[in-house]
């Protein structure tokens, strides 16, 4: 399965949650804590800047996505653009944020193997080749967006991902620290190890995934599919 990074259609709705009440819920990742529901004209304007920021990276790269640039594309100025997002990182965050809710929200209420319905077991299996290709597709995005060490691992999202995979090993394995397991597990599909293997050491996705099948069949001490 994989995620654009850019989509034409409109985020999906928050669904229902098919998971345990400790599940993660769909999050705003792009939005700051002071302003959980926009105004109109607000979102309007946020939604141009994130337009006008797609448009220099398909154009320029990540690269050429400063907050200078931003704001002369869409027009409006410099202090605007830090308003809304902070920083360049909080910017490059807000990009991701379609694709981080569409990939919770496959796994909140989706179909299965990554959505409910499916054994716990099948559902990481299908979660992390999930991720692994949707930060195969964004990868230079995603390396750009990572916040500074000391807010990397408490960036909401990561959190997201990491209450879920704790919640499917609490399934599997219940006797194991599930907490520890999941960070284990986690630092297998952190985008700065995957651009080393594929750009780095050439590796394939199909090694990357065949990969991620055989450590959580030896961390879950699990047989792996046949």
């Amino acid at each position: 399965m994989l995620y654009a990074v850019f989509m034409s259609s409109l985020l999906p709705p928050c669904p229902q949650p098919q998971e345990p009440v400790e599940s993660p819920q769909l999050l705003e990742v792009g939005s700051g804590p002071e302003e959980p529901c926009l105004r109109a004209d607000a979102a309007r304007n946020r939604a141009r800047l994130l337009e006008a920021a797609a448009r220099l990276i398909a154009e320029h790269g990540v690269a050429g996505v400063t907050m200078e640039a931003v704001a002369a594309a869409a027009r409006v100025g410099k202090g605007t653009v830090f308003r809304r997002f902070g920083d360049r990182t909080g910017l490059l965050t807000a990009l991701l944020d379609h694709s981080g809710r569409r990939l919770q929200a496959d796994f909140l209420a989706g179909p299965p193997p990554l959505g409910p319905g499916a054994p716990p077991l099948e559902r990481l299996r299908a979660f992390g080749v999930a991720v692994l290709y949707r930060s195969a597709e964004q990868l230079d995005l995603q390396l750009a967006a990572q916040p500074e060490p000391d807010r990397r691992f408490a960036h909401p999202a990561l959190g997201a991902l990491r209450t879920h995979v704790t919640m499917l090993l609490r399934q599997i394995v219940p006797d194991a620290d599930c907490d520890l397991l999941a960070q284990t597990l986690l630092a297998y599909l952190d985008p700065a190890l995957i651009h080393h293997l594929t750009r780095q050491c050439g590796m394939p996705m199909e090694r990357l995934e065949t990969g991620w099948i055989d450590l959580v069949a030896r961390l879950t001490r699990t047989e792996p599919p046949s």
